[in-house]
């Protein structure tokens, strides 16, 4: 099939995908759903369609065949889906529309939203304020009242120690919490994931805060594609300012402490290892989401996102027992499985796809902007230990097509990943 007829239909099709989506999900989306927490809840048996039809179906979504290695055994999650990073094909999915309370792995969304309105050089001042309407039981990183820290500072701390108190001063920065969840809204529509509704900025326990397997995949490959997204969600250890005291001398000092991520593939812990080719994303944890996580990790030149959802086993670690164990089987099908749906692009960018010309421009598209030259290798320093290599995954941020349309076309490609050094 020549190629301009492939995206003429691949046009169609997405342009259908969006209205098809949209008319099943946005009802439910507005009525701010409850999330599901009964260990018995079964998922809907209508669900969104937004990557694929099979996708909205309730179980397990999977094409096995001759050489198809079959599912791990060991799978207690309620939701979970294994999709190729680059090419955006969803490898295998069990109920991945099914709308479940998030917890920490919603400040992707929060990060994804606000990364680019700060440089990391500025700095706040934190006021009472700031930190008024933290939750009670919140992961926490240490801010301090009175004390000024980097806009670098607090995203070192939203994402290793997922401190809900960092995440606040942000918001204050940002106007509030009230702006910042409406703006997070906004960029979950703007991505298709139409699963999502913010309720807090930090994933903390809110009545009608849900998310979905399917729509952490997209955000997270959302955020990677920005350059400061990826570096803080691969480091695995950094400093972070603590409490100016007076010393001995009488002298007012300000020293650090050093805070480690909590996402145990990326930096382990006794029951589980360094998971090798791990770079990222976000982990979360509360009463109501039970344990969820989002990775992203590479092996021979391919590049996986995997998102676990509340694994019924209440084992130590078993959300990221089951993550390894997907990844495991995605770099085996990889190349071997016909997809059973796709991770869709944002919706300004579909919608230049559906209907190219001369003036169509991709908007946004995750934050990095077009052009027809590779971005530049993500940064390695910053003496945070975990930066690892730049890997050089298929050059180049976008591709444009003569006359400044977008072309989509199954790829939308992550233009480099950090990945953690190999421990000795």
């Amino acid at each position: 099939m020549p190629a301009t007829e492939k995206t003429v239909r691949r046009s169609a099709l997405v342009a259908s995908a969006v209205l098809l989506s949209t008319a099943l999900t946005a009802p439910a989306a507005l009525a701010a759903p409850k999330p599901t927490t009964s260990p018995s809840a079964a998922p809907p048996a209508r669900m969104s369609v937004v990557g694929g039809e099979r996708l909205g179906r309730p179980g397990t979504q999977v094409n096995l065949a001759a050489g198809v290695p079959v599912l791990p055994k060991e799978l207690s999650a309620r939701s979970w889906i294994v999709a190729d990073a680059e090419s955006g094909d969803v490898l295998a999915a069990h109920n991945a529309h099914w709308r479940l309370a998030p917890a920490s792995t919603l400040k992707m969304l929060f990060a994804d939203t606000l990364l680019p309105k700060w440089p990391r050089t500025t700095t706040h001042r934190v006021e009472p304020s700031d930190l008024a309407d933290v939750g009670a039981g919140s992961s926490m990183v240490g801010v301090k009242e009175d004390e000024t820290y980097s806009v670098h500072d607090l995203w070192l701390g939203v994402f290793l120690r997922s401190g809900n108190d960092a995440v606040h001063v942000l918001s204050a920065m940002n106007g509030g919490v009230e702006k910042t969840v409406e703006e997070m809204n906004e960029h979950a529509e703007e991505l298709q994931a139409l699963d999502t509704h913010a309720v807090s900025p930090d994933g903390y326990d809110a009545l009608g805060q849900v998310s979905s397997a399917y729509d952490l995949t997209l955000i997270a490959r959302s955020g990677l594609q920005k350059k400061d997204f990826r570096e803080y969600s691969s480091t695995v250890r950094a400093q972070f300012p603590g409490e100016t005291k007076k010393n001995k001398k009488g002298k007012r000092v300000r020293g650090s402490f050093e805070i480690q991520n909590t996402n145990r593939l990326l930096s382990g812990d006794y029951d589980v290892p360094v998971y090798q080719g791990i770079a990222g994303v976000k982990n979360g944890n509360t009463t109501n989401a039970g344990a969820t996580f989002t990775g992203v990790a590479e092996r021979d030149g391919k590049v996986l996102l995997v998102t676990v959802m509340n694994p019924r086993k209440k084992e130590s670690n078993e959300v990221y027992k089951e993550t390894a164990r997907l990844f495991d089987w995605g770099f085996a099908a990889a190349g071997k499985v016909e997809p059973v749906g796709e991770l869709v692009p944002p919706r300004s960018v579909a919608q230049a796809t559906a209907a190219p010309g001369p003036s169509a421009s991709p908007g946004e598209a995750g934050g990095t902007g077009a052009g027809s030259k590779p971005v530049a290798s993500a940064h390695t320093g910053g003496g945070a230990d975990g930066m690892g290599v730049a890997l050089g995954v298929a050059g180049g941020v976008m591709v444009l097509l003569v006359g400044g349309a977008f072309l989509v076309n199954r790829r939308w490609p992550l233009p480099d990943l950090v990945r953690r050094r190999p421990r000795p």
